[in-house]
């Protein structure tokens, strides 16, 4: 079928909205509505009538609106194809299609609304100043891993003395303000770790001294900015009841210890090499994202491209939906917990700004995914693993298994163009503030 499509330029609504205007012959649209219409009744099943033998016409009674409306569908989406292509036109996200009532007898109108692709214009980045973070493993380090590998791995133990920091209390509490109950006062078999900043001051306070067995009554101020409304800035008295004191017991460094770190024969020294490749390797991991958030927005902070609101939307949805995925993961009922999609919006606009500009980056200067980039990406990421050869070959099987592969190596493309490009300045950070960040 031959679809019209007016000979006008699109016209701009605004920055990045365009309008086309879209006529279809509507004996074309009957045309191929009776084709199809005839290729229907050949295999159409009806009741009372053998197959292929349903007349034309109840075949058109039956199903002519439905056919008709695909047949329009089809023809405004092929004239909208081919006006993008004939137009050079770079759409982003999806067309608005709506039917115009004013026009020709002879023919059907639609318009079609939608965003094009920004131009966009990468800064100069020579007067950038990029921090390098660095960090070199030592065996302080390592220690101090081991140490937390320690302290994931402690034991409670009953004891029969005054609750102290470092103590996990069981307790059962009942909470009031001015003699009356408030929502989530009241609670029994909590227990937890004095000192860990799980309760309010006032309560752990309260609660440091008190044996098992004992009751108390003790004050609780709640702070101005407390998440619960209703008690925040108020003082409460909370009733205690310590059913349990238990001190805290770090496993001994052992071979026993090493082997519940995965050491077969429980070697201290190879449980150290051990730690340390691993610390290494997440050390390497976070310094690397910390480098590329701080390149990503001196990108954005040169370029600052408009962005379709199309594709803001798109991301939105995608940035919404892993978050609800997410918390279902953790046995959380979303039904009952709606999301606010603005809260994920500026999260959404970064990652829109991000793929624009490391899209035109990467096409200007050639900076895509090498193969031998990928393959030592996947051979990194096997290492960690008992049998690496069969990891690799298992990625290697389905080449949509290298998507994330290939993703990090434009991503580190991106990272080295740009530090190349800026004054990158290293500087070191301590151990502690770089595993205490969200890699």
């Amino acid at each position: 079928m031959q679809n019209n499509l007016e000979s006008q330029s699109p016209e701009t609504v605004n920055p990045l909205e365009r309008r086309l205007t879209m006529a279809v012959p509507v004996a074309d649209i009957d045309k191929q509505v009776d084709q199809r219409l005839k290729q229907l009744a050949r295999t159409v099943r009806m009741a009372g009538f053998r197959p292929g033998k349903v007349p034309l016409r109840i075949v058109a009674q039956q199903y002519g609106p439905q056919v008709r409306s695909e047949v329009i569908g089809d023809a405004v989406e092929k004239a909208f194809t081919t006006a993008v292509r004939d137009q050079n036109l770079r759409v982003a996200g999806y067309p608005r299609i709506e039917r115009r009532e004013a026009g020709a007898d002879d023919q059907l109108e639609f318009s079609a609304t939608f965003e094009v692709y920004p131009e966009v214009r990468l800064g100069d980045l020579s007067n950038a100043v990029i921090e390098r973070p660095t960090l070199a493993v030592t065996d302080a380090e390592v220690d101090k891993t081991i140490a937390v590998l320690r302290k994931q791995r402690t034991r409670y133990e009953a004891v029969e003395r005054p609750a102290a920091q470092g103590d996990r209390a069981t307790i059962d509490f009942t909470g009031t303000i001015d003699g009356v109950a408030f929502d989530g006062g009241s609670a029994s078999d909590v227990a937890f770790v004095l000192g860990e900043g799980r309760m309010l001051p006032d309560f752990e306070a309260g609660v440091a001294g008190m044996r098992a067995g004992e009751s108390k009554s003790f004050p609780v101020a709640f702070p101005a900015d407390y998440k619960g409304r209703d008690v925040a800035g108020k003082t409460a008295s909370f009733a205690v009841a310590l059913k349990k004191v238990e001190a805290a017991r770090l496993p001994e460094l052992d071979g026993d210890f090493a082997r519940s770190l995965g050491v077969p024969d429980g070697d201290l020294e190879k449980m150290r090499v051990e730690v340390r490749a691993n610390v290494e390797r997440e050390v390497k991991k976070r310094l690397g994202s910390d480098l590329k958030n701080r390149v990503m927005q001196a990108l954005l902070d040169a370029a600052r491209p408009e962005l379709p609101k199309s594709l803001v939307d798109m991301e939105l949805q995608r940035v919404v939906a892993g978050a609800r995925a997410d918390l279902e993961a953790r046995g959380l009922k979303m039904e009952s917990m709606p999301i606010d999609p603005q809260v994920f919006e500026a999260q959404a606009q970064r990652r829109v700004a991000l793929g624009l500009v490391i899209g035109e980056l990467v096409k200007k200067h050639d900076l895509g995914a090498k193969p031998q980039q990928v393959r030592a990406l996947v051979e990194e990421q096997a290492a960690s693993y008992e049998q690496p050869g069969e990891v690799v070959k298992w990625y290697y099987s389905q080449p949509e298994r290298l998507a994330e592969f290939e993703g990090l190596a434009v991503e580190q493309n991106v990272v080295d163009w740009v530090l190349r490009n800026a004054k990158a300045v290293d500087k070191a950070v301590a151990f502690d503030e770089l595993m205490s960040e969200t890699a």
